[in-house]
Parts: structure tokens; sequence; C-alpha cells
């Protein structure tokens, strides 16, 4: 393997070793002695190279793995046996907002679905945003795009469901201000963005209910948790998909947690997004 294949490979390893232990990244870091702003640096997507030996040494022996699985070189000496084969890797599209997330919603109906979504939740984004983030995609068009995201909304509107979303709120900051992933955004479009969110957080609570934490204080990964039935970690055109009930216990208190450091209740969204919608000029 090349080097950037070799980085690439450890990242999605080191990914799916932090998602079994159902740790945010501040506490993984303490876990294996390791600086929160050290352990965000490797997992970070511009890394182009692999962490010290020493890093290397102290994940290996904290979470019982082996350096040769963690770069690639062997197959051996991976995730313990016991929690391997409650592990499952399904290949997905470029956000985690495919057919498996349908299907898995329709099996968890009755039991309440939690999500961190990758950016912001699809199923509250307008066709014209969902037409410029996914454009770039080859694997599925916007226009399938919309309408998964028409079906989740769908799915929400029934009286059974329950879904609970947690985002940090420096996303929605970011796409007001026109940054990041949002830079290519004109003031207009964001501004009905901003509007369609409004409109359909007040129309769906208390049957969706969206926390914002402080993504300073608090990390997640992407994720997706199917009442007891399963969770689903988006890995990148992939999914990791936990079916262990430890597992997923383990990513619930996680992702309580995120709600527990919440800096903004589901009733004050609408005002939040109502400031940042003034904001824009």
């Amino acid at each position: 393997m090349d080097r950037q294949t070799t980085v690439e490979l450890f990242r999605e390893r080191l990914q799916a070793v932090i998602a079994v232990t159902g740790l945010n990244l501040s506490s993984f870091a303490r876990k294996v002695g390791l600086d929160r702003s050290t352990l965000s640096q490797i997992l970070s997507p511009s890394t182009s190279r692999l962490p010290r030996v020493e890093t290397l040494t102290a994940i290996a022996q904290s979470e019982q793995v082996s350096i040769d699985w963690l770069v690639g070189l062997s197959q051996e000496g991976g995730l313990r046996a016991d929690i391997i084969h409650e592990v499952e890797i399904q290949h997905g599209g470029t956000s985690p907002s495919d057919e498996y997330i349908s299907e898995w919603q329709t099996e968890a109906m009755g039991y309440k679905i939690r999500s961190v979504p990758t950016t912001l939740p699809d199923l509250l984004k307008t066709r014209e945003v969902i037409q410029y983030e996914y454009q770039p995609a080859a694997i599925a068009t916007p226009e399938q795009r919309h309408e998964k995201s028409l079906e989740s909304l769908d799915y929400i509107r029934k009286p059974e469901t329950d879904t609970e979303i947690c985002t940090p709120i420096q996303s929605l900051e970011s796409l007001a201000e026109g940054v990041g992933v949002w830079r290519g955004l004109s003031p207009k479009q964001r501004r009905r963005q901003l509007r369609h969110m409004r409109t359909l957080v007040e129309e769906l609570y208390p049957t969706l209910r969206w926390f914002l934490y402080d993504g300073l204080n608090r990390y997640s990964v992407p994720m997706t948790i199917f009442g007891p039935k399963r969770a689903a970690i988006y890995l990148g055109q992939m999914y990791m998909v936990l079916n262990g009930r430890e597992q997923i216990e383990a990513l619930k208190n996680h992702f309580d947690d995120l709600i527990r450091a919440a800096v903004v209740q589901p009733p004050d969204v609408p005002a939040v997004l109502a400031r940042l919608h003034a904001s824009l000029r």
C-alpha cells in the first residue's frame, strides 16, 4: 500500500476502535494517555502521515489490538472476537441518508431513533441545499438524496415515531456565516435554508427533538441509533453497524452525554434559527 492508503486505513480502523468503546474523543484520549488535540489531529482527513510509534503503541496496548492491524499490515490482531461478530461493515453512499437508513428506520418503528448527522439533518434541508451539497457525489444524484430526505420526513411525521438529533451549534453558525462547506451558498440560499428548518422543527416538535451542543466541548462521529435494534456509525462511504446490546448501549450513553451537554434545548431551536436568519443581510 502507498502511504496515503495506509494513513486512510489507519484512520478508519482507529475510528472503529473508538466507536466500539462508546467514548467521545476527550474520554478516549484520556484513556490511552493522549491529548485531545493530538487525537483530533490524527483523525483529521488532512493528516498525511501516521502518528509516532509511541502513540501507536499507547493505542494498541490500551485497546488490545496490534500495531500491524492498526496500520493495515495485518488482518490479525484486530478488535476482539467477541465484538467482531457483532459488527458489520455496510458500504453506503456519500452520506448517511441512503437506502440502509430507510430500511433500518422501518425496522425500528415504535422505538426512539437517535442521530448525529454529518453536517445538518438531511430531512431538514431544502432541495437547493441538497443539490449544492451532493452535486459532486458520484454514487447518488442530488435528486435521489432529496427523495431520501423526503422519505425520512414522511417517516418522522408518523405519530408512532420518536426522533432525537444532536448537532454542534457551530454547524448552524457556519451555515449562517457561509463558511466551511457552506461557502458556496449565497446569503439568499442560506436564509431560505434557515427559514425552512425553523418551519419544520416547529411543525415536528415534540416528535422530533433537536439538541444543539457546543462542538468545542463535545465531539461525536456521525451515527444513528435505531432503538435496541442496531447502531450505524458513518465512516465515509460505509457504515460500521453494531448489533450487540452492549455496544448499542454504549453509544446510547454517548448520545445521552451530548444531550446533557446541550447548550440549546429543542423548544429553543426555532429562536436560534430566527436569530441566525436575522443576522444575514
